[in-house]
Protein backbone atom coordinates (compact mmCIF):
# COMPACT_ATOMS: atom_id res chain seq x y z
CA UNK A 1 0.00 0.00 0.00
CA UNK A 2 1.56 3.32 -1.01
CA UNK A 3 2.42 5.70 1.78
CA UNK A 4 0.87 9.14 1.47
CA UNK A 5 3.37 11.93 1.94
CA UNK A 6 2.64 14.66 4.47
CA UNK A 7 4.76 17.18 2.61
CA UNK A 8 2.93 19.91 0.69
CA UNK A 9 4.49 22.32 -1.78
CA UNK A 10 5.15 25.74 -0.29
CA UNK A 11 4.19 29.07 -1.80
CA UNK A 12 7.82 29.80 -2.56
CA UNK A 13 8.05 26.53 -4.47
CA UNK A 14 5.03 27.38 -6.59
CA UNK A 15 6.10 30.94 -7.27
CA UNK A 16 8.62 30.07 -10.00
CA UNK A 17 6.25 28.04 -12.25
CA UNK A 18 3.49 30.59 -11.71
CA UNK A 19 5.75 33.40 -12.89
CA UNK A 20 6.84 31.33 -15.87
CA UNK A 21 3.22 30.63 -16.85
CA UNK A 22 2.30 34.29 -16.49
CA UNK A 23 5.22 35.29 -18.70
CA UNK A 24 4.24 32.71 -21.31
CA UNK A 25 0.64 33.94 -21.26
CA UNK A 26 1.80 37.56 -21.70
CA UNK A 27 3.98 36.61 -24.70
CA UNK A 28 1.07 34.70 -26.26
CA UNK A 29 -1.31 37.63 -25.82
CA UNK A 30 1.18 40.05 -27.37
CA UNK A 31 1.74 37.72 -30.31
CA UNK A 32 -2.02 37.42 -30.90
CA UNK A 33 -2.39 41.19 -30.81
CA UNK A 34 0.40 41.56 -33.37
CA UNK A 35 -1.18 38.95 -35.64
CA UNK A 36 -4.57 40.62 -35.40
CA UNK A 37 -2.95 43.94 -36.29
CA UNK A 38 -1.54 42.66 -39.61
CA UNK A 39 -3.47 39.50 -40.50
CA UNK A 40 -6.44 41.17 -42.19
CA UNK A 41 -4.86 44.11 -44.00
CA UNK A 42 -5.31 44.40 -47.75
CA UNK A 43 -1.63 44.46 -48.67
CA UNK A 44 -0.84 41.51 -46.38
CA UNK A 45 -3.56 39.39 -47.99
CA UNK A 46 -2.22 40.10 -51.49
CA UNK A 47 1.38 39.30 -50.62
CA UNK A 48 0.46 36.09 -48.79
CA UNK A 49 -1.87 34.85 -51.53
CA UNK A 50 0.56 35.55 -54.36
CA UNK A 51 3.43 33.83 -52.57
CA UNK A 52 1.30 30.86 -51.57
CA UNK A 53 0.01 30.43 -55.13
CA UNK A 54 3.38 29.17 -56.41
CA UNK A 55 3.89 26.91 -53.40
CA UNK A 56 0.40 25.45 -53.74
CA UNK A 57 0.95 24.83 -57.46
CA UNK A 58 4.26 23.05 -56.79
CA UNK A 59 2.75 21.01 -53.97
CA UNK A 60 -0.21 20.03 -56.14
CA UNK A 61 2.16 18.94 -58.90
CA UNK A 62 4.17 16.75 -56.52
CA UNK A 63 1.04 15.22 -55.05
CA UNK A 64 -0.39 14.65 -58.52
CA UNK A 65 2.81 12.96 -59.64
CA UNK A 66 2.82 10.55 -56.68
CA UNK A 67 -0.83 9.74 -57.18
CA UNK A 68 -0.22 9.30 -60.88
CA UNK A 69 2.63 6.88 -60.12
CA UNK A 70 0.44 4.82 -57.81
CA UNK A 71 -2.45 4.85 -60.28
CA UNK A 72 -0.19 3.86 -63.13
CA UNK A 73 1.18 0.90 -61.16
CA UNK A 74 -2.33 -0.24 -60.24
CA UNK A 75 -3.42 0.03 -63.87
CA UNK A 76 -0.41 -1.98 -65.04
CA UNK A 77 -1.07 -4.66 -62.42
CA UNK A 78 -4.68 -4.96 -63.47
CA UNK A 79 -3.70 -5.07 -67.14
CA UNK A 80 -1.07 -7.76 -66.55
CA UNK A 81 -3.50 -9.84 -64.51
CA UNK A 82 -6.14 -9.70 -67.23
CA UNK A 83 -3.62 -10.43 -69.97
CA UNK A 84 -2.07 -13.24 -67.89
CA UNK A 85 -5.44 -14.92 -67.32
CA UNK A 86 -6.15 -14.89 -71.06
CA UNK A 87 -2.73 -16.27 -72.00
CA UNK A 88 -2.80 -18.85 -69.20
CA UNK A 89 -6.19 -20.10 -70.40
CA UNK A 90 -4.85 -20.41 -73.95
CA UNK A 91 -1.77 -22.30 -72.76
CA UNK A 92 -3.85 -24.63 -70.61
CA UNK A 93 -6.09 -25.41 -73.57
CA UNK A 94 -3.06 -26.30 -75.69
CA UNK A 95 -1.59 -28.81 -73.27
CA UNK A 96 -1.91 -32.52 -74.03
CA UNK A 97 -4.93 -34.10 -72.58
CA UNK A 98 -2.80 -37.16 -71.83
CA UNK A 99 -0.59 -36.05 -68.98
CA UNK A 100 0.80 -39.49 -68.44
CA UNK A 101 3.97 -40.27 -66.62
CA UNK A 102 7.43 -40.00 -68.07
CA UNK A 103 9.68 -43.01 -68.99
CA UNK A 104 13.26 -42.41 -67.89
CA UNK A 105 16.33 -44.57 -68.64
CA UNK A 106 18.25 -44.31 -65.34
CA UNK A 107 21.57 -45.39 -66.91
CA UNK A 108 21.36 -42.68 -69.54
CA UNK A 109 20.41 -40.09 -66.86
CA UNK A 110 23.45 -41.08 -64.74
CA UNK A 111 25.72 -40.76 -67.75
CA UNK A 112 24.49 -37.25 -68.39
CA UNK A 113 25.02 -36.33 -64.76
CA UNK A 114 28.74 -37.33 -65.00
CA UNK A 115 29.16 -35.30 -68.17
CA UNK A 116 28.98 -37.92 -70.93
CA UNK A 117 27.53 -36.89 -74.25
CA UNK A 118 23.87 -37.59 -74.76
CA UNK A 119 23.26 -40.37 -77.29
CA UNK A 120 21.98 -39.15 -80.62
CA UNK A 121 19.17 -40.57 -82.58
CA UNK A 122 19.75 -42.18 -85.94
CA UNK A 123 18.04 -41.34 -89.18
CA UNK A 124 15.13 -43.54 -88.28
CA UNK A 125 14.64 -41.54 -85.09
CA UNK A 126 15.77 -44.46 -82.97
CA UNK A 127 18.23 -44.27 -80.08
CA UNK A 128 20.29 -46.96 -78.53
CA UNK A 129 19.76 -45.53 -75.08
CA UNK A 130 16.27 -44.22 -74.47
CA UNK A 131 15.74 -40.89 -72.47
CA UNK A 132 12.22 -39.66 -73.01
CA UNK A 133 10.03 -37.31 -70.95
CA UNK A 134 6.57 -36.15 -71.76
CA UNK A 135 5.94 -32.52 -70.50
CA UNK A 136 2.51 -31.47 -69.25
CA UNK A 137 3.24 -28.08 -70.90
CA UNK A 138 4.66 -28.65 -74.35
CA UNK A 139 7.10 -25.84 -75.34
CA UNK A 140 6.46 -26.51 -79.03
CA UNK A 141 2.79 -25.72 -78.58
CA UNK A 142 3.22 -22.89 -76.07
CA UNK A 143 5.80 -20.90 -78.04
CA UNK A 144 3.60 -19.89 -81.00
CA UNK A 145 0.69 -19.10 -78.69
CA UNK A 146 2.91 -16.94 -76.49
CA UNK A 147 4.44 -15.22 -79.52
CA UNK A 148 1.04 -14.30 -80.95
CA UNK A 149 -0.42 -13.06 -77.65
CA UNK A 150 2.48 -10.98 -76.32
CA UNK A 151 3.89 -9.60 -79.58
CA UNK A 152 1.31 -6.74 -79.91
CA UNK A 153 2.07 -5.44 -76.42
CA UNK A 154 5.72 -6.61 -76.35
CA UNK A 155 5.16 -7.73 -72.77
CA UNK A 156 7.96 -9.95 -71.39
CA UNK A 157 6.47 -13.34 -70.50
CA UNK A 158 7.79 -16.60 -69.08
CA UNK A 159 6.21 -19.96 -68.58
CA UNK A 160 7.38 -22.09 -65.64
CA UNK A 161 6.42 -25.70 -65.04
CA UNK A 162 5.14 -26.90 -61.70
CA UNK A 163 8.69 -27.72 -60.56
CA UNK A 164 9.92 -24.17 -61.15
CA UNK A 165 11.79 -24.92 -64.41
CA UNK A 166 11.62 -22.38 -67.20
CA UNK A 167 9.68 -23.66 -70.21
CA UNK A 168 9.49 -20.63 -72.48
CA UNK A 169 10.83 -17.05 -72.29
CA UNK A 170 9.29 -14.60 -74.76
CA UNK A 171 12.48 -12.56 -74.92
CA UNK A 172 14.67 -15.45 -76.08
CA UNK A 173 12.16 -18.20 -76.87
CA UNK A 174 14.76 -20.61 -75.47
CA UNK A 175 13.69 -24.03 -74.36
CA UNK A 176 14.76 -25.78 -71.26
CA UNK A 177 16.83 -28.37 -73.08
CA UNK A 178 19.07 -25.81 -74.83
CA UNK A 179 21.10 -24.77 -71.71
CA UNK A 180 22.06 -26.18 -68.38
CA UNK A 181 20.13 -25.83 -65.15
CA UNK A 182 22.64 -23.32 -63.74
CA UNK A 183 22.29 -20.90 -66.61
CA UNK A 184 20.94 -17.42 -65.86
CA UNK A 185 18.74 -15.23 -68.03
CA UNK A 186 20.08 -11.91 -69.24
CA UNK A 187 19.15 -8.87 -67.15
CA UNK A 188 16.56 -6.74 -68.95
CA UNK A 189 18.25 -3.74 -70.55
CA UNK A 190 17.29 -0.25 -69.40
CA UNK A 191 17.76 2.99 -71.30
CA UNK A 192 19.84 5.75 -69.68
CA UNK A 193 17.39 8.56 -68.72
CA UNK A 194 20.11 11.19 -68.59
CA UNK A 195 21.71 13.22 -65.82
CA UNK A 196 18.73 15.55 -65.40
CA UNK A 197 16.16 12.79 -64.94
CA UNK A 198 18.51 10.80 -62.71
CA UNK A 199 18.89 13.83 -60.47
CA UNK A 200 15.14 14.38 -60.39
CA UNK A 201 14.55 10.70 -59.60
CA UNK A 202 17.08 10.86 -56.77
CA UNK A 203 15.44 14.01 -55.38
CA UNK A 204 11.99 12.47 -55.69
CA UNK A 205 13.09 9.33 -53.85
CA UNK A 206 14.65 11.52 -51.15
CA UNK A 207 11.42 13.53 -50.77
CA UNK A 208 9.47 10.29 -50.43
CA UNK A 209 11.90 9.08 -47.76
CA UNK A 210 13.77 6.67 -50.00
CA UNK A 211 12.63 3.59 -51.92
CA UNK A 212 11.60 0.51 -49.97
CA UNK A 213 11.03 -1.63 -53.08
CA UNK A 214 13.00 -4.88 -53.45
CA UNK A 215 15.78 -5.08 -56.03
CA UNK A 216 15.03 -7.13 -59.14
CA UNK A 217 17.44 -10.04 -59.65
CA UNK A 218 17.46 -12.55 -62.48
CA UNK A 219 17.50 -16.15 -61.23
CA UNK A 220 18.49 -19.33 -63.01
CA UNK A 221 16.16 -21.26 -65.29
CA UNK A 222 15.64 -23.85 -62.59
CA UNK A 223 14.99 -21.32 -59.81
CA UNK A 224 11.50 -20.19 -60.75
CA UNK A 225 10.24 -20.77 -57.24
CA UNK A 226 12.75 -18.20 -56.06
CA UNK A 227 10.37 -15.58 -57.38
CA UNK A 228 7.69 -15.08 -54.72
CA UNK A 229 5.01 -14.39 -57.30
CA UNK A 230 5.87 -17.59 -59.23
CA UNK A 231 5.81 -19.65 -56.04
CA UNK A 232 2.42 -18.15 -55.18
CA UNK A 233 1.09 -18.91 -58.69
CA UNK A 234 2.27 -22.53 -58.46
CA UNK A 235 0.18 -22.70 -55.28
CA UNK A 236 -2.83 -21.44 -57.21
CA UNK A 237 -2.73 -17.71 -56.28
CA UNK A 238 -2.13 -14.60 -58.37
CA UNK A 239 0.44 -12.24 -56.87
CA UNK A 240 1.78 -8.90 -58.20
CA UNK A 241 5.17 -7.52 -57.08
CA UNK A 242 6.83 -4.16 -57.79
CA UNK A 243 10.63 -4.13 -57.93
CA UNK A 244 13.43 -1.86 -59.05
CA UNK A 245 16.58 -2.73 -60.95
CA UNK A 246 20.01 -1.82 -59.72
CA UNK A 247 19.84 1.17 -62.03
CA UNK A 248 16.63 2.33 -60.31
CA UNK A 249 14.17 1.34 -63.06
CA UNK A 250 10.80 0.06 -61.90
CA UNK A 251 9.46 -3.37 -62.95
CA UNK A 252 5.95 -4.67 -62.19
CA UNK A 253 5.64 -8.47 -62.24
CA UNK A 254 2.49 -10.64 -62.07
CA UNK A 255 2.40 -14.44 -61.99
CA UNK A 256 -0.82 -16.29 -62.95
CA UNK A 257 -1.34 -20.04 -62.40
CA UNK A 258 -1.85 -22.30 -65.48
CA UNK A 259 -4.26 -25.02 -64.58
CA UNK A 260 -6.58 -27.57 -66.12
CA UNK A 261 -9.45 -28.16 -63.81
CA UNK A 262 -8.01 -28.16 -60.29
CA UNK A 263 -4.53 -29.22 -61.36
CA UNK A 264 -1.85 -26.49 -61.57
CA UNK A 265 0.31 -27.27 -64.59
CA UNK A 266 2.66 -24.31 -64.21
CA UNK A 267 2.86 -20.53 -63.90
CA UNK A 268 2.80 -17.66 -66.38
CA UNK A 269 4.99 -14.72 -65.34
CA UNK A 270 4.32 -11.36 -67.02
CA UNK A 271 6.26 -8.17 -66.34
CA UNK A 272 6.67 -4.66 -67.64
CA UNK A 273 9.82 -3.72 -69.48
CA UNK A 274 12.40 -2.13 -67.21
CA UNK A 275 11.90 1.62 -67.16
CA UNK A 276 8.49 1.68 -68.92
CA UNK A 277 6.68 3.17 -65.94
CA UNK A 278 9.61 5.50 -65.20
CA UNK A 279 9.56 6.73 -68.81
CA UNK A 280 5.85 7.57 -68.55
CA UNK A 281 6.45 9.32 -65.23
CA UNK A 282 9.34 11.27 -66.74
CA UNK A 283 7.11 12.41 -69.58
CA UNK A 284 4.52 13.55 -67.06
CA UNK A 285 7.23 15.21 -65.01
CA UNK A 286 8.45 17.13 -68.04
CA UNK A 287 4.88 18.27 -68.67
CA UNK A 288 4.67 19.43 -65.05
CA UNK A 289 8.02 21.20 -65.38
CA UNK A 290 6.77 23.03 -68.46
CA UNK A 291 3.66 24.06 -66.58
CA UNK A 292 5.85 25.05 -63.65
CA UNK A 293 8.02 27.23 -65.88
CA UNK A 294 4.95 28.97 -67.30
CA UNK A 295 3.51 29.41 -63.80
CA UNK A 296 6.86 30.71 -62.58
CA UNK A 297 6.90 33.29 -65.35
CA UNK A 298 3.40 34.40 -64.41
CA UNK A 299 4.31 34.56 -60.71
CA UNK A 300 7.46 36.56 -61.47
CA UNK A 301 5.45 38.99 -63.59
CA UNK A 302 2.79 39.36 -60.91
CA UNK A 303 5.44 39.76 -58.22
CA UNK A 304 7.16 42.47 -60.24
CA UNK A 305 3.82 44.18 -60.74
CA UNK A 306 3.10 43.95 -57.04
CA UNK A 307 6.58 45.21 -56.18
CA UNK A 308 6.04 48.11 -58.56
CA UNK A 309 2.76 49.04 -56.90
CA UNK A 310 4.56 49.09 -53.55
CA UNK A 311 8.09 50.24 -54.29
CA UNK A 312 7.31 53.07 -56.74
CA UNK A 313 4.91 54.93 -54.40
CA UNK A 314 7.28 54.38 -51.49
CA UNK A 315 10.14 55.86 -53.51
CA UNK A 316 7.99 58.89 -54.36
CA UNK A 317 7.01 59.32 -50.73
CA UNK A 318 10.62 58.96 -49.57
CA UNK A 319 11.81 61.50 -52.14
CA UNK A 320 9.09 63.96 -51.09
CA UNK A 321 9.97 63.48 -47.42
CA UNK A 322 13.63 64.12 -48.24
CA UNK A 323 12.66 67.31 -50.08
CA UNK A 324 10.65 68.43 -47.07
CA UNK A 325 13.69 67.83 -44.88
CA UNK A 326 16.00 69.83 -47.16
CA UNK A 327 13.49 72.53 -48.09
CA UNK A 328 13.96 75.91 -46.48
CA UNK A 329 11.62 78.31 -48.23
CA UNK A 330 9.40 76.33 -50.59
CA UNK A 331 6.42 74.34 -49.31
CA UNK A 332 6.79 70.78 -50.55
CA UNK A 333 3.74 68.63 -51.27
CA UNK A 334 3.57 64.94 -50.42
CA UNK A 335 2.24 62.75 -53.30
CA UNK A 336 -1.40 61.80 -52.91
CA UNK A 337 -2.88 58.42 -53.88
CA UNK A 338 -6.63 58.94 -53.47
CA UNK A 339 -7.56 55.69 -55.27
CA UNK A 340 -5.54 53.46 -52.97
CA UNK A 341 -7.23 52.08 -49.86
CA UNK A 342 -4.32 49.94 -48.68
CA UNK A 343 -1.39 50.77 -46.42
CA UNK A 344 0.31 52.87 -49.13
CA UNK A 345 -2.74 55.13 -49.35
CA UNK A 346 -2.94 55.35 -45.57
CA UNK A 347 0.78 56.19 -45.40
CA UNK A 348 0.41 58.88 -48.05
CA UNK A 349 -2.51 60.52 -46.26
CA UNK A 350 -0.71 60.30 -42.91
CA UNK A 351 2.43 61.90 -44.36
CA UNK A 352 0.37 64.64 -46.01
CA UNK A 353 -1.43 65.38 -42.76
CA UNK A 354 1.84 65.30 -40.85
CA UNK A 355 3.53 67.62 -43.36
CA UNK A 356 0.61 70.05 -43.34
CA UNK A 357 0.61 70.02 -39.56
CA UNK A 358 4.38 70.58 -39.60
CA UNK A 359 4.10 73.56 -41.95
CA UNK A 360 1.18 74.94 -39.95
CA UNK A 361 3.22 74.59 -36.79
CA UNK A 362 6.20 76.30 -38.44
CA UNK A 363 3.97 79.13 -39.62
CA UNK A 364 2.46 79.42 -36.14
CA UNK A 365 5.95 79.50 -34.61
CA UNK A 366 7.04 82.20 -37.06
CA UNK A 367 3.89 84.20 -36.35
CA UNK A 368 4.28 83.70 -32.63
CA UNK A 369 7.93 84.76 -32.79
CA UNK A 370 6.97 87.88 -34.71
CA UNK A 371 4.21 88.69 -32.21
CA UNK A 372 6.56 88.11 -29.29
CA UNK A 373 9.16 90.39 -30.83
CA UNK A 374 6.53 93.05 -31.42
CA UNK A 375 5.05 92.81 -27.93
CA UNK A 376 8.45 92.82 -26.26
CA UNK A 377 9.65 95.72 -28.34
CA UNK A 378 6.99 98.15 -27.02
CA UNK A 379 7.84 97.89 -23.29
CA UNK A 380 11.55 97.71 -24.08
CA UNK A 381 11.29 100.92 -26.11
CA UNK A 382 9.39 102.63 -23.30
CA UNK A 383 11.86 101.28 -20.74
CA UNK A 384 14.88 102.46 -22.74
CA UNK A 385 13.39 105.93 -23.15
CA UNK A 386 12.69 106.17 -19.42
CA UNK A 387 16.17 104.95 -18.53
CA UNK A 388 17.81 107.42 -20.97
CA UNK A 389 15.67 110.30 -19.66
CA UNK A 390 16.20 109.52 -15.98
CA UNK A 391 19.67 111.19 -15.73
CA UNK A 392 18.25 114.33 -17.35
CA UNK A 393 15.40 114.74 -14.86
CA UNK A 394 15.90 117.88 -12.79
CA UNK A 395 13.20 117.40 -10.13
CA UNK A 396 12.31 114.61 -7.78
CA UNK A 397 8.78 114.53 -9.19
CA UNK A 398 10.07 113.89 -12.71
CA UNK A 399 12.43 111.21 -11.51
CA UNK A 400 9.56 109.64 -9.56
CA UNK A 401 7.34 109.52 -12.65
CA UNK A 402 10.15 107.99 -14.67
CA UNK A 403 10.73 105.36 -12.00
CA UNK A 404 7.03 104.48 -12.06
CA UNK A 405 7.23 104.06 -15.83
CA UNK A 406 10.32 101.86 -15.48
CA UNK A 407 8.68 99.69 -12.83
CA UNK A 408 5.49 99.42 -14.89
CA UNK A 409 7.43 98.36 -17.97
CA UNK A 410 9.49 95.84 -16.00
CA UNK A 411 6.29 94.29 -14.60
CA UNK A 412 4.80 94.23 -18.06
CA UNK A 413 7.90 92.52 -19.45
CA UNK A 414 7.81 90.01 -16.62
CA UNK A 415 4.13 89.26 -17.30
CA UNK A 416 4.74 88.94 -21.02
CA UNK A 417 7.71 86.61 -20.58
CA UNK A 418 5.76 84.46 -18.10
CA UNK A 419 2.75 84.15 -20.43
CA UNK A 420 4.96 83.55 -23.47
CA UNK A 421 6.85 80.82 -21.65
CA UNK A 422 3.58 79.24 -20.54
CA UNK A 423 2.17 79.32 -24.07
CA UNK A 424 5.35 77.95 -25.68
CA UNK A 425 5.62 74.90 -23.43
CA UNK A 426 1.90 74.19 -23.34
CA UNK A 427 1.86 71.67 -26.24
CA UNK A 428 4.88 69.77 -24.96
CA UNK A 429 3.46 69.65 -21.44
CA UNK A 430 0.09 68.34 -22.63
CA UNK A 431 1.84 65.71 -24.76
CA UNK A 432 4.11 64.49 -21.94
CA UNK A 433 1.53 64.29 -19.18
CA UNK A 434 -0.95 61.43 -19.08
CA UNK A 435 -4.60 62.42 -19.19
CA UNK A 436 -6.64 61.42 -16.13
CA UNK A 437 -10.31 61.59 -15.14
CA UNK A 438 -11.20 65.12 -13.97
CA UNK A 439 -14.34 65.95 -11.97
CA UNK A 440 -15.37 69.25 -13.56
CA UNK A 441 -17.98 69.95 -10.86
CA UNK A 442 -15.39 69.78 -8.08
CA UNK A 443 -12.87 71.73 -10.15
CA UNK A 444 -15.36 74.53 -10.90
CA UNK A 445 -16.37 74.63 -7.25
CA UNK A 446 -12.76 75.35 -6.25
CA UNK A 447 -12.31 77.98 -9.00
CA UNK A 448 -15.57 79.78 -8.14
CA UNK A 449 -14.73 79.77 -4.41
CA UNK A 450 -11.34 81.39 -5.08
CA UNK A 451 -12.77 83.94 -7.51
CA UNK A 452 -15.53 84.84 -5.05
CA UNK A 453 -12.91 85.77 -2.49
CA UNK A 454 -11.11 87.96 -5.04
CA UNK A 455 -14.39 89.56 -6.19
CA UNK A 456 -15.32 90.69 -2.69
CA UNK A 457 -13.00 93.71 -3.05
CA UNK A 458 -15.37 95.13 -5.71
CA UNK A 459 -18.54 93.78 -4.13
CA UNK A 460 -18.96 91.33 -7.04
CA UNK A 461 -20.53 87.88 -6.87
CA UNK A 462 -19.55 84.68 -8.67
CA UNK A 463 -22.43 82.15 -8.76
CA UNK A 464 -22.15 78.46 -9.78
CA UNK A 465 -25.21 76.56 -11.06
CA UNK A 466 -25.10 72.78 -11.73
CA UNK A 467 -27.71 71.06 -13.92
CA UNK A 468 -29.14 68.56 -13.48
CA UNK A 469 -28.78 69.07 -9.73
CA UNK A 470 -29.07 65.39 -8.77
CA UNK A 471 -26.70 64.03 -11.43
CA UNK A 472 -23.96 61.70 -10.15
CA UNK A 473 -20.32 62.76 -10.13
CA UNK A 474 -19.60 60.46 -13.06
CA UNK A 475 -21.76 62.67 -15.27
CA UNK A 476 -19.29 65.57 -14.86
CA UNK A 477 -16.08 63.58 -15.42
CA UNK A 478 -13.88 64.30 -18.45
CA UNK A 479 -10.47 62.92 -19.42
CA UNK A 480 -7.80 65.61 -19.30
CA UNK A 481 -5.44 67.68 -17.16
CA UNK A 482 -7.05 69.28 -14.13
CA UNK A 483 -4.46 72.06 -13.74
CA UNK A 484 -4.84 73.23 -17.35
CA UNK A 485 -8.64 73.03 -17.29
CA UNK A 486 -8.58 74.99 -14.03
CA UNK A 487 -6.43 77.59 -15.84
CA UNK A 488 -9.08 77.90 -18.58
CA UNK A 489 -11.96 78.40 -16.12
CA UNK A 490 -9.90 80.84 -14.05
CA UNK A 491 -9.08 82.91 -17.13
CA UNK A 492 -12.73 83.03 -18.20
CA UNK A 493 -14.08 83.98 -14.75
CA UNK A 494 -11.32 86.53 -14.19
CA UNK A 495 -11.93 88.00 -17.63
CA UNK A 496 -15.70 88.23 -16.87
CA UNK A 497 -15.04 89.95 -13.54
CA UNK A 498 -12.73 92.48 -15.16
CA UNK A 499 -15.50 93.53 -17.58
CA UNK A 500 -18.22 93.59 -14.90
CA UNK A 501 -19.07 96.71 -12.90
CA UNK A 502 -18.69 96.95 -9.16
CA UNK A 503 -21.49 95.05 -7.48
CA UNK A 504 -22.01 92.97 -10.65
CA UNK A 505 -22.52 89.25 -10.94
CA UNK A 506 -20.69 86.55 -12.88
CA UNK A 507 -22.73 83.40 -13.53
CA UNK A 508 -21.08 80.03 -14.12
CA UNK A 509 -23.36 77.21 -15.33
CA UNK A 510 -22.25 73.56 -15.48
CA UNK A 511 -24.43 71.25 -17.60
CA UNK A 512 -23.99 67.49 -18.05
CA UNK A 513 -25.39 65.79 -21.14
CA UNK A 514 -24.81 62.40 -22.73
CA UNK A 515 -21.25 62.39 -24.03
CA UNK A 516 -20.66 66.11 -23.27
CA UNK A 517 -19.95 68.52 -20.41
CA UNK A 518 -20.69 72.24 -21.01
CA UNK A 519 -19.43 75.17 -18.96
CA UNK A 520 -21.00 78.61 -19.59
CA UNK A 521 -19.52 81.84 -18.12
CA UNK A 522 -21.72 84.98 -18.38
CA UNK A 523 -21.24 88.57 -17.26
CA UNK A 524 -23.25 91.81 -17.37
CA UNK A 525 -20.49 93.88 -18.96
CA UNK A 526 -20.41 95.83 -22.22
CA UNK A 527 -20.04 92.66 -24.27
CA UNK A 528 -17.84 92.12 -27.29
CA UNK A 529 -17.85 94.28 -30.36
CA UNK A 530 -19.22 92.27 -33.27
CA UNK A 531 -16.19 92.83 -35.47
CA UNK A 532 -13.84 91.69 -32.67
CA UNK A 533 -15.51 88.39 -31.70
CA UNK A 534 -13.20 86.32 -33.94
CA UNK A 535 -10.08 88.21 -32.92
CA UNK A 536 -10.33 87.90 -29.16
CA UNK A 537 -8.73 84.45 -29.30
CA UNK A 538 -5.69 85.73 -31.22
CA UNK A 539 -2.37 85.99 -29.45
CA UNK A 540 -1.55 89.35 -27.89
CA UNK A 541 -4.90 90.82 -28.81
CA UNK A 542 -6.35 92.99 -26.02
CA UNK A 543 -9.59 94.92 -25.84
CA UNK A 544 -9.69 96.03 -22.22
CA UNK A 545 -12.55 97.91 -20.53
CA UNK A 546 -12.37 101.65 -20.06
CA UNK A 547 -10.53 102.84 -17.00
CA UNK A 548 -8.10 99.90 -16.83
CA UNK A 549 -4.47 100.88 -17.18
CA UNK A 550 -2.61 99.81 -20.32
CA UNK A 551 -0.27 96.87 -20.13
CA UNK A 552 -1.93 94.95 -17.31
CA UNK A 553 -2.75 92.09 -19.71
CA UNK A 554 -0.55 90.28 -22.20
CA UNK A 555 -3.39 89.30 -24.53
CA UNK A 556 -2.47 85.59 -24.27
CA UNK A 557 -5.11 84.45 -21.78
CA UNK A 558 -7.90 83.59 -24.25
CA UNK A 559 -5.43 82.27 -26.83
CA UNK A 560 -3.97 79.87 -24.24
CA UNK A 561 -7.50 78.90 -23.13
CA UNK A 562 -8.51 77.96 -26.66
CA UNK A 563 -5.28 75.99 -27.12
CA UNK A 564 -5.95 73.99 -23.94
CA UNK A 565 -9.60 73.32 -24.81
CA UNK A 566 -8.74 72.14 -28.33
CA UNK A 567 -6.02 69.88 -26.90
CA UNK A 568 -8.82 68.22 -24.88
CA UNK A 569 -10.81 67.74 -28.14
CA UNK A 570 -13.31 70.40 -27.05
CA UNK A 571 -14.53 73.77 -28.33
CA UNK A 572 -14.70 77.28 -26.89
CA UNK A 573 -17.06 79.91 -28.31
CA UNK A 574 -17.58 83.61 -27.46
CA UNK A 575 -20.88 85.43 -28.05
CA UNK A 576 -22.97 88.34 -26.81
CA UNK A 577 -26.03 88.09 -24.62
CA UNK A 578 -28.88 90.12 -26.09
CA UNK A 579 -31.84 91.80 -24.42
CA UNK A 580 -35.34 91.69 -25.85
CA UNK A 581 -34.76 95.03 -27.55
CA UNK A 582 -31.64 93.69 -29.29
CA UNK A 583 -29.10 95.56 -27.17
CA UNK A 584 -26.06 93.79 -25.71
CA UNK A 585 -26.60 92.57 -22.14
CA UNK A 586 -23.14 91.09 -21.65
CA UNK A 587 -20.69 88.48 -22.90
CA UNK A 588 -20.99 84.71 -22.82
CA UNK A 589 -18.22 82.10 -23.17
CA UNK A 590 -19.24 78.46 -23.80
CA UNK A 591 -16.75 75.61 -23.27
CA UNK A 592 -17.84 72.13 -24.45
CA UNK A 593 -15.76 69.09 -23.53
CA UNK A 594 -16.28 65.43 -24.54
CA UNK A 595 -17.11 62.99 -21.77
CA UNK A 596 -19.68 62.63 -19.05
CA UNK A 597 -22.40 60.04 -18.57
CA UNK A 598 -25.86 60.84 -17.35
CA UNK A 599 -27.10 57.99 -15.18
Amino acid sequence: MPVKSDETPTIAGRRGPIRWLRGLRLVALRSLRGLRAVAFSSLTRRIVLLNLAGLVALLAAILFLDRFRAGLIDARVESLETQGEIIAAAIAASTQSDAGGASIDLETLLKQEIGEERPRTDEKNEATDEFSLEFPIDPMRVTPILRRLVSPTRTPARVWDRDGFLVVDSRTLYRRGDFGPDAALPTPPTADPGVFHRSIDTLSRWLRGGSNLPVYRELGIADGKGYPEVAAALDGDTMPIVRVTRAGAMIVTVAVPIHRGRTVLGALQLSTRAGDIDAIIRDERMAIIRVFLVASGVIVALSMLLAGTIAAPLRRLAAAADRVRRSVKAREEIPDFPDRTDEIGHLSRALRDMTNALYSRLEAIESFAADVAHELKNPLTSLRSAVETLPLARSDASRGRLMEVIQHDVKRLDRLITDISDASRLDAELARQDAEPVDVRALLGAVVSLQSDLASDRDQRVVLTVTPPGAPSLAFVVIGHDSRLGQVFTNLVDNARSFSADGGEVRVTLTAATGRVDVVVEDDGPGIRAEKIERIFERFYTDRPEGESFGNNSGLGLAISRQIVEAHRGTIVAENRLRTDGSIAGARFVVSLPGGEVG
